[in-house]
C-alpha cells in the first residue's frame, strides 16, 4: 500500500512557475513509477508526465514539454513536478499517482489532488 499527498498547488500568473510535491508513506516507494496527471473542469483526466523507479527514464505529453520537469527524491518518497511557463490552459486539479513498472498505464495508488490555477 502507498499513500501519496500531493501539495504545491495555488494560484499564479500567466508566465509563472509552480513546483508540485507528492509525499508517499512506506518504505517502497522507490519500487514504483510515479506519475503526475490532471484533470480540468469539464475534462476527463489526462497524464502529463512519469518518471522511472530510479529517475533515469521520464516521459511527458506534449503540452507539458519543454515547460514542466518531474524529478524523485526516492530518499525523501518524494516526487516532484516542476512547471514553468505557466499558460491558462494548465488549470486543472493536479494527482500524482504510482504503479508496478511491469504494469504501463495502470495506476493503482493516487492523491487527492492539488488545485493549480492560473490567471490571465
Amino acid at each position: 500500500q502507498v499513500q501519496l499527498v500531493e501539495s504545491g498547488g495555488g494560484l499564479v500568473q500567466a508566465g509563472g512557475s509552480l513546483r508540485l510535491s507528492c509525499a508517499a508513506s512506506g518504505r517502497t516507494f522507490s519500487t514504483y513509477v510515479m506519475g503526475w496527471f490532471r484533470q480540468a473542469p469539464g475534462k476527463e483526466r489526462e497524464f502529463v508526465a512519469r518518471i522511472s523507479t530510479i529517475g533515469g527514464d521520464t516521459a511527458y505529453a506534449d503540452p507539458a514539454k519543454g515547460r514542466f520537469t518531474i524529478s524523485r527524491d526516492n530518499a525523501k518518497n518524494t516526487v516532484y513536478l516542476q512547471m514553468n511557463s505557466l499558460k491558462p490552459e494548465d488549470t486543472a486539479v493536479y494527482y500524482c499517482a504510482a504503479r508496478t513498472p511491469g504494469a504501463p498505464g495502470k495506476y493503482d495508488y493516487w492523491g487527492q489532488g492539488t488545485q493549480v490555477s492560473v490567471s490571465s
